[in-house]
Order: C-alpha cells, then sequence, then structure tokens
C-alpha cells in the first residue's frame, strides 16, 4: 500500500510538471538559490526542447530577479533578523566564513573578483552567493549589480555551449 501511494504521488508530480509552461518553469528555476541557471539552461534545452538562445535568455533574466531582491533588501532583512540571537549566530557565521574565503580575491582583483567568481558554473558560485558577497563587503547596488550580470552572462552562456556541445556530441 505504502509504494502504491508513492508512486502515485510521483505520477501526480509528473503530471504537474509537464503542465507548466517550459518557459515558467525554467525561469522559476533559473531564480531558485541552488540551481539558478545552471540547472535551468539544461532543463530548458534538454526536457522541454526551448531554443539555446530562448533557453539562455529566459535563464539569465530569471537569475538576475534575486539579485536585485537580494541587493536591495539583504542588507535591512539581516539587520532586523540579527536582533535574534539564533538569526546573529548563523549571519556572524556566514559573514565571518565567507569574509576569510573571499578578501583576498577582493583585494587584489576588486570588482572582477566577483565577475569570476559568479561567471564559474560550479556549485556555489553563482548569483546568489556572488549577491551575499556584495553585501559582505559593502557594495554599492550600482556596482554589484553589474558585476553580478556580467558573471551571469558569462556562465550561461558557458552553460548554453556546454549542454549544446554535449546534446552534439550525444546524438551525432
Amino acid at each position: 500500500m505504502a509504494s502504491g501511494s508513492g508512486s502515485s504521488r510521483g505520477i501526480h508530480l509528473i503530471d504537474l510538471l509537464s503542465s507548466i509552461p517550459g518557459w515558467l518553469a525554467t525561469f522559476v528555476l533559473a531564480m531558485s538559490p541552488i540551481f539558478e541557471l545552471r540547472g535551468a539552461i539544461p532543463l530548458a534545452i534538454g526536457v522541454y526542447g526551448i531554443p539555446p538562445l530562448e533557453a539562455y535568455a529566459i535563464s539569465v533574466v530569471g537569475n538576475l530577479v534575486p539579485v536585485v531582491l537580494l541587493l536591495l533588501f539583504l542588507e535591512p532583512v539581516s539587520r532586523h533578523l540579527m536582533r535574534y540571537r539564533p538569526c546573529k549566530a548563523f549571519f556572524s557565521w556566514l559573514f565571518t566564513r565567507t569574509y576569510r574565503n573571499h578578501v583576498e580575491r577582493h583585494r587584489k582583483y576588486g570588482i572582477l573578483a566577483l565577475v569570476f567568481f559568479v561567471s564559474l558554473p560550479l556549485p556555489v558560485t553563482g548569483a546568489w552567493t556572488g549577491s551575499a558577497i556584495a553585501f559582505i563587503f559593502g557594495l554599492r547596488f550600482r556596482e554589484a549589480f553589474p558585476a553580478i550580470a556580467a558573471g551571469v552572462l558569462i556562465a550561461g552562456a558557458v552553460v548554453t555551449a556546454s549542454v549544446v556541445g554535449a546534446i552534439s556530441l550525444a546524438f551525432s
């Protein structure tokens, strides 16, 4: 009985996912802090059959939406939450760790370090983490957003080219 109900839920999830337009699923996945455009572009091209340039554009825009919100609101929200002991402990740990891991690159390369960091299509190197780094180093929106956007554009191009190349190799 338990295995039947689990597979039933799986079928409903597949039905739900297949009922979402591909562009919307791509956009939402690109907004997520875990997958960002690194997961959205392969989904768009490989699963939904969206043309590569369209997948790239949807994913880049989707990945930049949370950046705007993070850059504008991370500071006031974290300041408010730090009034509570568990949040203060978490943010202190996060800020100390992030600062320690990125301070040398920031000192050496400045804003280019942020572009490079965001452009690497690896786990925990995307726009969300780049926004946190910009916040921790006190970068203003007008400095941080163009750097993060440039990194997202580069990462998107690398991921799109990789997916198109992998599909070409697999089906040629």
